[in-house]
């Protein structure tokens, strides 16, 4: 379970990179005319802190046998499909109903650091 953690917390870094580049490159006038610049630039960013907060959590697993840290893990990638998913199809589709997708996601974020305390503090 830990290399999986591990391998989805690179792969959704990797990916944050790449999304945030071609953003920054190939949609800046989309995104600046769409005036969705800043939504684009948050999804990015918060994809990537978890990105990171999964790479934690998988080194953690190694150290701390704890089920909680893959309920974790679990929050957080799914909470970036939610969170980050729903604000870039946002920008890319200007549908504005996939904002309401948005709040699930951050919830699953903050379960997801929830459970990592509790994780911690019962070991």
């Amino acid at each position: 379970m830990q290399k999986l953690i591990l391998t989805a917390g690179a792969v959704l870094a990797m990916l944050s990179v790449g999304i945030g580049a071609f953003g920054a490159h190939a949609l800046k006038d989309m995104l600046a005319a769409s005036g969705r610049s800043d939504t684009f630039e948050t999804a990015v960013a918060y994809q990537f802190y978890h990105s990171l907060g999964l790479l934690i959590i998988g080194i953690l697993m190694y150290h701390i046998p704890n089920r909680y840290l893959q309920f974790a893990a679990w929050s957080h990638i799914a909470g970036v499909f939610l969170f980050s998913g729903s604000l870039y199809i946002l920008c890319l589709t200007a549908q504005t109903k996939w904002g309401a997708v948005t709040p699930l996601g951050g919830l699953l974020f903050i379960a997801g650091w929830v459970l990592l305390v509790v994780a911690l503090v019962k070991s």
